[in-house]
């Protein structure tokens, strides 16, 4: 009886085998379903065998915003300290309405 029931659990799990596998892994690039050895995407090719490079955090993205924000608030005053050298009426900020009859208030 003994020997029966080790026989049955070594047919359900073979022995040296730890944990069980994943039923999927999900593909990066698609969010498809791959088997967990799988080298490359059933859905869209890609390579899974290698992991990416570089992964971003947090800190990352706040830095970079804050650069791009940065930017674009010194552009902004740049081009509008220039504008504001131009001749009339290249400075003003409303256009008088003979340049522009087809916007009517």
């Amino acid at each position: 009886m003994a020997d029966k029931q080790i026989q049955m659990q070594s047919q359900i799990q073979p022995p040296g085998r730890g944990k069980p596998e994943a039923p999927f892994v999900p593909c990066p690039v698609c969010k498809g379903e791959n088997k967990p050895k799988a080298k490359t995407c059933k859905k869209c090719g890609y390579d899974l065998s290698s992991p990416p490079l570089w992964l971003p955090t947090w800190k990352w993205h706040l830095k970079t915003l804050g650069v791009i924000y940065a930017v674009l608030i010194v552009a902004y005053f740049a081009i509008d300290a220039i504008l504001r050298q131009m001749p009339p009426p290249m400075h003003l900020r409303e256009l008088p309405p003979e340049m522009t009859p087809w916007l009517k208030k």
